[in-house]
């Protein structure tokens, strides 16, 4: 089904030539549109792009419709507009990619290291941490990983900010002597 093309300006500017010309349009629209929507579709991979394809080449046949004089070659000029419409469609198309001899790689940002490193340690120290006995794993967590303080993880735990500290400090000596993180370093 095809859209009448909106016609107020042509209209109000030649009201005699469009009650003649844009009937004969339509008609000409409605006989040929499944021909003439086959032959955009071989110029095209995908039916979306070949209706708008053809919707263009339509249009620009409508404009030119007073000039064209022999009407038994319509085809013939519509035909030629899909042509001509995709071609300048191909050509303004982008290429953002180039061959190379080497694949272009990001620069790594200053101290990031390698992401599968970074990841092998992030692996490894939860692994140590899981080793930890249950109490010193608890206050190692919130103390490094929930950003608590001594005072705070204490008052979590219900026990002195002292007992933290040196709990604390255990935990951090074992981890420091963990073979998994020591081939890690």
């Amino acid at each position: 089904m095809t859209t009448p093309v909106c016609t107020s300006a042509s209209a109000a500017a030649a009201p005699a030539r469009q009650t003649h010309s844009f009937p004969s349009f339509t008609s000409y629209v409605r006989a040929r549109q499944p021909v003439l929507l086959r032959t955009a579709r071989s110029l095209t991979a995908n039916p979306s792009d070949a209706e708008d394809l053809l919707q263009t080449a339509l249009a620009k046949t409508y404009v030119a419709w007073e000039r064209i004089e022999d009407h038994r070659a319509l085809d013939g000029y519509v035909r030629r507009a899909l042509l001509n419409t995709r071609t300048s469609q191909w050509r303004k198309r982008r290429v953002d990619e180039f061959a190379c001899d080497e694949l272009p790689e990001p620069e790594p940002a200053p101290g990031a290291g390698d992401p599968a490193e970074r990841q092998a340690l992030h692996d490894a120290m939860w692994r140590a941490i899981a080793r930890l006995p249950a109490r010193q794993r608890a206050m190692v967590v919130l103390r490094y990983y929930e950003d608590l303080s001594e005072a705070q993880t204490a008052e979590v735990l219900g026990v002195s900010v002292g007992t933290v500290k040196s709990a604390v400090s255990r935990a951090l000596g074992k981890l420091r002597e963990d073979p998994e993180l020591g081939l890690v370093r």
